[in-house]
């Protein structure tokens, strides 16, 4: 009998299981997750997972994988795969065979190296179980100390200070968000944050961190001392790639798969944060993506290829943001770019695009209060992916619509 595993049952693997079914496979499925809750959306993890302290926002509910004949079990470690012999290896002793694999095993916070781990105010964000141990120290009685100034330290920045709690934010660059997005961008996300009284502090770098059991000491190198009730690392992440590394796959910056999600074994694909691919609308350079819409396409993607399909990664990659009243939307990748344009869309709402020499389009950055730049940054999005060379003042231009320069 064709059967098919998936390892990890997070937003992409849960979605490749019920896009196989969506399929008409009826083979066995088998879903494996290390952690307790049904596949759910990390997103909300550091906005109302924060907030509110809600429930997880499963993509399906538990009956309906039962529905489907899909066996999820969770709560389970996977301790090898026997590429020889088409088995996985679980922890519990059990041995699972398979005719197709899919990795969506995703990532794992980056640690501080250097200072303690494992200490109970030492905390990162990652999981619905991480969320609700924050959520428990937010009240406007409380301090926070934020490590790291990407997207994840400063929602959770935003949400820390919608509960009340002082927040202080130390980011080891000159500014915050300087892997993501222009500086413009980050000087109204900064300013925004200033507003609402959080504290910033760039170029900080950490030389002694003591955590006790009810308090966090932090001294930085220039000699300040922050004192918090908790510290969240927010310092980026790792693929999890350790068991395709000991089944010798290939690994390039996660684990390495073809424009198909093919790995280096051809009844093996890889899917979502885990995984390393060649994106053909950048002249096949080799991306890494972590975001909701890379899981959910590349779900379907692998889903179809591994049965027989020949579908190839191809979507622009498109991040999204929100922080308090604002909205930032990042289409493309900037790497490359050797000017920038920006597009003023009134109520201090902008865009700044990236070109390279020949002036073609490669990433669009947008702020602004609520769907401001939705609207602009899909067409941005749309010009990315046909590679059009474009007239830089054409695209300064809020009088000459970006629809018209994609049907030039």
């Amino acid at each position: 009998m064709t059967s098919i595993i998936i390892l990890g049952a997070g937003e992409c693997g849960g979605r490749a299981a019920l896009s196989l079914r969506e399929r008409g496979f009826d083979g066995a499925i088998t879903l494996i997750g290390a952690e307790d809750h049904a596949p759910y959306e990390r997103p909300p993890l550091s906005k109302d997972g924060i907030v509110a302290g809600a429930e997880p926002r499963f993509i399906a509910s538990l009956a309906d994988y039962a529905a489907q004949t899909i066996d999820l079990r969770l709560g389970v470690s996977v301790t090898a795969i026997d590429r020889a012999n088409r088995v996985v290896d679980l922890a519990d002793g059990v041995r699972l065979p398979y005719t197709k694999l899919l990795m969506a095993t995703g990532a794992r916070p980056r640690p501080l190296t250097g200072f303690e781990s494992g200490a109970p105010r030492i905390l990162s964000l990652r999981t619905h179980a991480d969320a609700q141990r924050i959520r428990r120290y937010l009240s406007p009685a409380s301090r926070i100390a934020i490590l790291g100034g990407g997207f994840i330290g400063l929602e959770l920045a935003a949400a820390a200070r919608n509960l009340g709690a002082s927040v202080i934010l130390l980011e080891g660059l000159p500014r915050i968000l300087s892997r993501g997005v222009p500086a413009d961008v980050a000087e109204v996300v900064a300013a925004r944050h200033a507003a609402e009284g959080v504290e910033i502090i760039c170029d900080a770098r950490v030389d002694e961190l003591i955590s006790e059991d009810d308090a966090v000491r932090i001294t930085l190198s220039d000699g300040r001392i922050v004192d918090a009730d908790i510290l969240v690392v927010g310092i980026g992440s790792l693929p999890n790639v350790e068991l395709a590394a000991d089944a010798g796959l290939f690994i390039d910056n996660g684990i390495a798969v073809d424009r198909q999600l093919r790995t280096s074994d051809p009844d093996i694909f890889a899917a979502g944060d885990c995984c390393s691919f060649p994106l053909s609308v950048y002249g096949d350079r080799r991306v890494r993506l972590e975001s909701w819409r890379n899981a959910q396409e590349q779900a379907l993607i692998a889903a179809a290829n591994l049965l027989g399909a020949n579908e190839a990664v191809s979507s622009v990659p498109w991040f999204w943001s929100d922080q308090y009243d604002l909205t930032l939307q990042v289409a493309g990748l900037s790497a490359g770019g050797s000017r920038s344009v920006r597009r003023d869309l009134g109520n201090g709402a902008f865009i700044i695009f990236a070109l390279n020499e020949t002036d073609r389009l490669l990433s669009a950055s947008g702020i602004g209060p609520g769907n401001a730049v939705a609207r602009e940054i899909r067409l941005a999005e749309m010009l990315i992916a046909a590679g059009k060379s474009l007239d830089p003042e054409a695209l300064a231009s809020p009088d000459i619509r970006l629809k018209a320069l994609l049907a030039a």
